[in-house]
């Protein structure tokens, strides 16, 4: 075993006596002292900051994996073939260009090729040519058949209809043409809206009810809510189709200056003083032409009106006179000249076509009370029809022609340069109620006939009759009205007097420019007539 050790003994180099010995050992363990303290590190509470320090949340770490796929793997394969940028740029770095033979190249073709380039600059193999990539559609379809039951029950006709602004919504009126009494004959206007999904034909999305019978339409042509009417008591209203409740904003109220007879036509004009503002205009068989602005009292004010006396037509003595002795020059139809916004046709009951204009200073010799002066527009009266002309329209392709047609089922192609009209159709053996051209086609246009028929021509392939005749009521009942789409050029709508509009889907050979077109339309404006 190992042995304890002890401290060494105190020695001394002389000998010490045991009592003084005992004495020195008594006063060293009675004698005052101080020891420093012993400082002595907590390992528990520098655990317990370590402790807290790592567990800084009352849970622990919660971990978490994407799994929004099925398969727990993924491959790109938006490619075909995978190729890296360095490689791309590595292949373009080993294309070497031969610039002085590509040089020499060109200056060899160089005057063939510019004699090409002017060869094709003055050829006019695709003159009016526009590329078309919508599918082609070879017949003419029935996409819609509209109708108010409630006016069908009543026996009331289609009399006018007109597309809004963006192409979307058609709008028909509902009334009598042959007859009528308008203080107690009620008619609509209503609205489908053919972009709409679950379109009910039978149901219009809106319906105005009218006291009296709605002759024509128009709607504004910007604003796609607003539509102007004209009513068999001569009265010009403007709705607001968007306010359902009661949407009558404007009308012209039963004035001195309101027409006293049925209104056939209306139509916005620009405003020339004020750019953003249109006003109205309306033409009547009382053979005013009025002009009308808003005021803010939901009022229709006339801002400036023309009048059709018989002593101031050119060629008077021509017009043919109605039973009772009175010349007829009641306005039934009206176009305004798309290249000169000042310049307009008139259609009139004896059975003339005349030449208007806006600029005419001469005062009208017409007693009325209106409240401002009434000038004469008209400058030339063009060869008539054999009866009154119910519908005309000038062209949009070019500044002089127009088409007519009336009661003598012939249409005219007149030019507003000669009295005697370039063509004379004879188309139907009964009355043809509307012509209107394609807004899309210079030699196509539609007409409207008494036999329920509607003719689409096309002078690219016949001057003489239609190219596509489209059955659009039985029985022979009268198609009063139809109209282009301008938006969505593939539809023509038309309404009849069974009260039904059809919306008809025109085929391709309608709707698609050809080569030279508007070479033909320049050659059949500058024939001349004896």
């Amino acid at each position: 075993r190992r042995r304890p050790h002890f401290p060494p003994a105190v020695t001394s180099s002389r000998s010490a006596s045991p009592v003084s010995m005992a004495t020195a050992v008594g006063a060293a363990m009675l004698a005052d002292g101080s020891a420093p303290g012993a400082a002595v590190p907590s390992l528990w509470r520098s655990d317990r900051s370590l402790r807290c320090e790592a567990k800084s949340c009352q849970t622990g770490k919660i971990s978490t994996a994407e799994a929004a796929v099925q398969s727990q793997t993924s491959q790109d394969a938006s490619v075909q073939t995978d190729q890296s940028i360095d490689a791309a740029e590595a292949f373009q770095q080993d294309v070497q260009v031969d610039y002085t033979s590509l040089l020499l190249f060109l200056q060899r073709v160089e005057d063939v090729v510019i004699k090409e380039l002017n060869k094709n600059w003055t050829s006019h193999a695709f003159d009016g040519f526009e590329v078309n990539w919508t599918d082609q559609n070879e017949a003419v379809l029935c996409l819609h058949t509209l109708s108010y039951p409630e006016a069908q029950d009543q026996h009331l006709q289609v009399t006018s209809i007109s597309w809004n602004a963006t192409g979307s919504v058609l709008a028909c009126s509902y009334g009598r043409l042959a007859y009528g009494d308008w203080s107690t004959e009620k008619s609509y206007v209503c609205t489908w809206n053919l972009d709409r999904r679950g379109l009910d034909p039978k149901h219009p999305d809106l319906v105005v009810d009218v006291p009296s019978s709605v002759l024509c339409l128009a709607f504004h042509p910007s604003q796609p809510s607003l539509i102007a009417g004209g009513l068999f008591s001569g009265e010009v209203v403007v709705w607001d189709t968007s306010r359902r409740e009661d949407p009558l904003i404007w009308r012209t109220g039963l004035t001195d200056d309101t027409h006293t007879d049925p209104v056939y036509q209306v139509s916005w004009l620009p405003d020339a003083k004020h750019r953003n503002h249109v006003q109205l205009l309306s033409a009547s068989t009382d053979g005013k032409v009025l002009v009308w602005r808003e005021e803010r009292d939901g009022q229709l004010a006339l801002a400036e009106g023309f009048a059709l006396v018989a002593q101031q037509i050119p060629r008077i003595a021509q017009l043919k006179k109605l039973m009772w002795g009175e010349v007829a020059v009641g306005v039934t139809s009206l176009s305004f000249s798309h290249f000169d916004p000042r310049m307009f046709i008139v259609g009139v009951e004896g059975g003339y076509s005349l030449k208007c204009s806006m600029a005419a200073e001469t005062p009208a010799l017409h007693r009325t009370g209106s409240s401002v002066l009434l000038r004469a527009p008209a400058e030339l009266a063009f060869s008539p029809h054999g009866g009154p002309v119910y519908s005309v329209s000038c062209s949009p392709f070019h500044r002089n022609l127009f088409l007519s047609c009336g009661t003598d089922g012939q249409i005219h192609l007149n030019s507003m340069l000669q009295t005697q009209p370039l063509l004379s159709l004879q188309l139907s053996k009964k009355y043809l109620f509307c012509v209107r051209w394609s807004p899309v086609r210079p030699l196509v246009f539609a007409a409207a006939s008494g036999e329920g028929d509607v003719h689409l021509f096309d002078f690219a392939k016949s001057s003489q009759k239609p190219a596509v005749s489209i059955k659009q009521a039985a029985a022979e009942c009268p198609v009063y009205c139809l109209e282009f789409n301008i938006k969505q050029t593939q539809l023509l709508a038309a309404g009849d007097a069974t009260g039904t509009v059809r919306v008809w889907q025109l085929s391709s050979d309608f709707t698609e420019q050809g080569p030279r077109e508007m070479t033909h339309l320049e050659q059949l404006a500058s024939e001349t007539t004896d």
